[in-house]
């Protein structure tokens, strides 16, 4: 479930940017070019997928106490990474459109291959976050394949989206999705800051304190079912230590509050509401 919802996320973000950019050359009558922008996009996932790969291959090969240590590396990094995205998300929403236009307008003036490299730099950016995510959701987990399925049916949402925005759905309030996706991007966020910090106190990087706050084994993610969607969504532990509960709290509760506020603020506009993309 997290790994849709991440890809989700990040795939209606690269699917936008598409449909800004194909939506753009159909209202200029300029539709040859329509071929650069699937280039530059083809061009992207094939970077992404080859980087995810070799990660994987170095990453995935580890164990002991370097296992560890980048587990817990990677988990903070994806948490951080996930905070600026959502941030990032609600403060450009507004100018995201125009932005992009104004990349294609230049980038035609000097031929194809410029206006490919616009698709892949900002489709590509994507892709390389969503990488980091991945794994942060795959790494030191047993069901492996099960992210992986729900990472590739997040795309395909994310694409069925990106299509309907591109032919102008009414139905889609894209300001609504990323204000509640962002939240449910927060509470998995810290549950990555409580693995960091289990995983930094296994290499002995962190004092342990109290080393198990509380035990409810009724949500033993080994043995339940609840326990295993709340673990893979959320971060749950059955037997936290007292800094991992700290850590959880100190970064969903700031971090909730402050997104609330600030896409509180966010007014709706032909991109991140319900306005269609095509003319």
């Amino acid at each position: 479930m997290a790994a849709f919802l991440v890809m989700l996320r990040e795939g209606v973000e690269a699917a936008l940017i598409v449909a800004i950019l194909l939506a753009f050359l159909d209202r200029t009558d300029r539709r040859e070019r329509n071929t650069a922008v699937w280039w530059g996009t083809g061009a992207a996932v094939v970077a992404s997928l080859v980087a995810g790969f070799v990660v994987w291959q170095t990453v995935g090969s580890l164990e002991g106490t370097a296992e560890q240590l980048v587990e817990g590396v990677v988990a903070v990094l994806a948490a951080g990474l996930l905070t600026w995205m959502i941030f990032w998300m609600g403060k450009q929403a507004r100018g995201l459109r125009s932005g992009l236009e104004s990349q294609a307008d230049s980038a035609l003036e000097a031929g194809g291959a410029a206006l490919g490299t616009v698709a892949f730099v900002a489709v590509a950016r994507e892709g390389f976050e969503s990488v980091l995510f991945m794994l942060s959701t795959t790494i030191g987990e047993t069901s492996v394949r099960g992210q992986i399925v729900g990472g590739l049916l997040g795309l395909l949402a994310a694409v069925a989206i990106g299509y309907l925005v591109y032919k102008g759905s009414h139905r889609i309030n894209l300001r609504s999705f990323f204000r509640w996706t962002g939240f449910l991007i927060i509470l998995f966020a810290a549950g990555l800051v409580a693995k960091g910090i289990h995983e930094f106190q296994e290499f002995g990087a962190l004092p342990t304190f109290v080393e198990h706050l509380w035990a409810l084994d009724i949500l033993d993610p080994a043995t339940s079912t609840p326990g295993a969607f709340l673990k893979t969504m959320f971060g749950w532990d059955p037997d936290p230590s007292l800094l991992q509960v700290f850590g959880y709290l100190a970064y969903a509760i700031p971090i909730g509050i402050s997104f609330s506020r600030r896409t509180a603020l966010v007014k709706p506009n032909k991109v991140d509401a319900s306005t269609p993309v095509a003319p």
